[in-house]
C-alpha cells in the first residue's frame, strides 16, 4: 500500500508498477473522472503512449494534455540525426520532439490545480531539462501525479529513485488485483488536495 508522508497530505502521488500492467491507463481515468467531478480544474502535463503497426510496437509518443502530440522513441526511423539519438532498447529516443511538447507543460503558472507526468522513465530522462523542470513542480506545492518504472534487476534510474525517495511523495504500487482500488483511492487523494489548495 502507499507509504511515505502522512495519508492523504502527500502532494507528490507516483504511480509504479510492471510494464504493461495499466499505468498509463490508470493516470487517464483518474483524470477523465476529475474531469466531471471537477469540470473548471487546470490540468497540465503530459502522457505516453504506444505506437502499433499491426500487432507491433514500433514506439511511444508523447500526448500532451492540451491534446498535441509528437514522437517520443521509434523503432523504425533511420534519418541522419538520428544516428546521434540516445538508444533504449530497440528505440532512438527523440529528445527534441519530447522536449518541445514536454517542457512546456511543466511550467509553473498560476491557477494550474494539478500536474500529470507519465512518465518519467529512462527515455524521458535522457532530456537534460526535463528532471529539474520535474523538481520545480514538486518544489511549487502544486499536486502532482505521476508514473514511475519499477526497478529493473533490483536497480533504480537515479532520477526515478530521488522521485521515489522524495519527501513529500507517496508511491502507489500496481498490479492487476488493485488496479480499481487504486484508481479510487487516488482520485479521493487528489480531490481532497484539491479542497485544501
Amino acid at each position: 500500500m502507499a507509504m511515505a508522508a502522512a495519508p492523504g497530505s502527500s502532494k507528490c502521488l507516483l504511480v509504479t508498477g510492471p510494464p504493461g500492467v495499466g499505468k498509463t491507463t490508470l493516470i487517464t481515468r483518474v483524470l477523465e473522472a476529475l474531469r466531471t467531478s471537477h469540470p473548471h480544474l487546470t490540468v497540465q502535463g503530459f502522457y505516453t503512449r504506444e505506437v502499433r503497426e499491426g500487432a507491433d510496437r514500433v514506439g511511444f509518443e508523447v500526448v500532451t494534455l492540451d491534446g498535441r502530440r509528437g514522437p517520443l522513441a521509434s523503432s523504425k526511423i533511420s534519418s541522419t540525426e538520428s544516428f546521434r539519438w540516445p538508444t533504449v532498447g530497440k528505440y532512438k529516443v527523440d529528445v527534441a520532439s519530447f522536449e518541445s511538447l514536454a517542457l512546456p507543460q511543466l511550467q509553473i503558472k498560476e491557477g494550474i490545480d494539478l500536474f500529470i507526468v507519465d512518465e518519467v522513465g529512462k527515455m524521458e530522462l535522457y532530456s537534460s531539462s526535463f528532471f529539474p523542470a520535474v523538481l520545480r513542480v514538486l518544489d511549487s506545492n502544486i499536486p502532482f501525479l505521476a508514473t514511475i518504472p519499477i526497478p529493473k534487476f533490483g536497480r533504480d534510474i537515479p532520477g526515478v529513485a530521488r522521485l521515489r525517495n522524495h519527501p513529500g511523495a507517496t508511491v502507489f504500487t500496481l498490479n492487476p488485483g488493485n488496479r480499481d482500488a487504486m484508481k479510487d483511492t487516488i482520485f479521493s487523494q487528489i480531490v481532497n488536495l484539491l479542497q485544501n489548495h
